[in-house]
């Protein structure tokens, strides 16, 4: 992965899993212990859908670019399909808090995009490769004395 793609998830893993701490104490405040594991998992589920999803799309960045804005409209759809899902498999679960889990899920997936896009507009990332080995070099306009 390259340095860019690493940062980027950093920057993005790193403030969603501080909200998930967060969010773990005032779910574990307000619903007790299951809402605490409804959060961590809930905070488990985000990274992982949301880290996997970067590394596809940057993937699809490199081998196919002309293809990586529709696949990154058709992944983020997928994702939030795929977290919807989730909230309805474990909606009656009794190993954790649901709703802890369900709140803790969608505030997450919006910081991950958040620090995401947050991420994305603070790298300097070239659109333009610059490619000094084979373009005319200017030479001396000017009179020589």
């Amino acid at each position: 992965m390259p340095s860019t793609d690493a940062r980027t998830l950093i920057h993005a893993a790193v403030p969603t899993a501080a909200a998930g701490a967060i969010a773990a104490v005032v779910s574990a405040v307000v619903a007790g212990g299951k809402g605490a594991i409804g959060a961590i998992v809930a905070t488990l589920v985000v990274i992982l859908f949301m880290g996997i999803g970067l590394y596809v799309l940057q993937r699809v960045a490199k081998s196919l670019p002309q293809l990586f804005q529709a696949m990154g409209l058709m992944l983020y759809t997928a994702q939030l399909l795929l977290l919807f899902i989730f909230v309805a498999m474990f909606k009656n679960t009794t190993l954790f808090n649901p709703k802890a889990f369900a709140i803790t899920l969608v505030a997450l997936t919006l910081v991950w995009i958040g620090a995401q896009t947050r991420a994305h507009m603070k790298a300097k990332i070239l659109y333009v490769e610059p490619d000094s080995s084979t373009g005319d070099k200017p030479g001396n306009k000017g009179q020589s004395s």
